[in-house]
Order: structure tokens, then sequence, then C-alpha cells
């Protein structure tokens, strides 16, 4: 059901086993103010707790997913740059389950920060990115300086934070940073088709070899291998692989 308060900046609703978490703020091109953050934080808390929400689809209003943070607030965003969940509300948390950015018109300054910290992006044709704070001396912290380089690599990463140039979706599929561009008007639907394929999959799986990615970040080797045969033991001790094996021999493809 979706949320109706005129009053709250954040719609946010189910799809079947996807919360979609949609910033709404059209006037102002869904820029985050403080009251936006702490109303993103919210929503991404109802996501964690609820079982059966196995993924969750980040969005904006009116065709545009989010120009950053709202500089207007800047004394209420920076408020949040020490705090644990970051000034955007949610950045420097990590939810257990997959996420999706669904990403129309401008995803930039801090709404690349949260695109990238979706699993995965989904972009259309009229998307548009860039490390846009850039040009106001407004630095990154909600994660930029760190999963943008994990996504796009070094180089690529330092050119927009560098630069701060406008890379339009064509790019940004060239550069890694998004998963596919659809055309105009339809990132949301893709993105809710990607998300009820994944939450059809053996969840213990799935979660554990996500979070397996993620934990081997920057060890050496040795040390994420390790990583790995826990997590997976741990999916081989709940039987959900056996189970999925039995599916198999019976004719399951």
């Amino acid at each position: 059901m979706m949320t109706t308060d005129p009053e709250n900046p954040v719609r946010t609703w189910r799809d079947g086993p996807v919360r979609i978490v949609q910033i709404d703020r059209p006037r102002v091109r869904n820029a985050v103010d403080r009251r936006t953050a702490l109303a993103l934080g919210a929503a991404w808390d109802l996501f964690e707790q609820e079982e059966d929400a196995r993924v969750g689809v980040l969005t904006g209003s009116n065709e545009v997913f989010s120009a950053g943070a709202d500089l207007t607030d800047l004394d209420g965003l920076a408020a949040g740059v020490e705090g644990d969940d970051g000034p955007l509300g949610f950045t420097r948390r990590f939810v257990s389950k997959p996420t999706i950015a669904a990403v129309a018109g401008w995803c930039v300054a801090g709404g690349l920060e949260m695109a990238c910290w979706c699993d995965l992006r989904i972009a259309d044709e009229t998307a548009v990115f860039g490390c846009f704070e850039r040009r106001f001396g407004v630095p990154l912290v909600d994660g930029g300086t760190q999963r943008l380089p994990r996504i796009v690599g070094l180089g690529r990463a330092l050119d927009l934070i560098v630069t701060g140039r406008a890379v339009d979706a064509r790019e940004a599929l060239t550069l890694g940073l998004v998963t596919e561009v659809v055309p105009s008007g339809r990132s949301l639907e893709r993105a809710l088709k990607l998300a009820r394929t994944i939450a059809a999959f053996p969840q213990i799986c799935l979660r554990n070899d996500r979070w397996a990615v993620y934990e081997g970040l920057g060890r050496v080797l040795a040390e994420g291998l390790q990583i790995e045969a826990r997590r997976g033991a741990e999916v081989l001790a709940s039987g959900e692989a056996e189970a999925g094996a039995r599916a198999f021999r019976e004719g399951k493809r």
C-alpha cells in the first residue's frame, strides 16, 4: 500500500515482495533536506524489518531520481555528517537484502551517492549522472568517494569526482555505473521486474553470496576465500541447497 501523507517527502509502498521507496519533492528535483533524510532512514528501517520484503527499489518522483542534498538546508544535512546514517539518512547503513536504483533524469551529487548505495542501477535514456557538488565546494560525504571507485574503478571514479562533469545514460553503461539502460519512463517498471526475479530465488543463498562479496572487499584473496567458505557453509547447513538439488533432480531448470 502506498503512503499518501502529503507532508511526507518520501512515499513507500509494496509490490508483492518488493518495497519501493520514492523521494517525492519534485519542485526541488527531489533534493534531500534533513526531514527527507530522516524519512528515507525510516523507510529503509521498515524494509529491513519486513521478513516478506525481499528486494528494495529506490526511485524519485516526476521522472527525476534526485539532485542530491538540498543546499538550502545545509546546516540540517551537516548535522548528519558525523552520524551513523550519513547526511542523506541511510547511506552508511548496510541492509541485508538486495537493492536496486531506478533512475530517470537527474542523478547527481548526493543523488549519485544514493544510487551507488544500491546494488544495481537501472537507468532510462534521460538519466544524467555526475558529482555536481564539485561546483559548489560541497564534499562527497554519503559514500561517493568509497563506493564509486568500487563500482567503476579508480581512474574513472576520479575522473567523475575531480571534474564534476555530466555523464549521460549511455556513457554510464559503458563505465559500468549502470546495469542497464531502458527507454524513457521505463526505469521503475524494469527495476520492479528485475526485483521480482531476484525475489523468487532461494533467499538464504542469495543473501549470503551478496554478503560474501561485500565482506571480501579490500581483503587479500585468502581472507576473502575464507569468508566465502564460511558463508557457503551456512547455506549448506540451512538445507536450502539440499532442497534446490532435489528440485533439480526432479526436473526443475
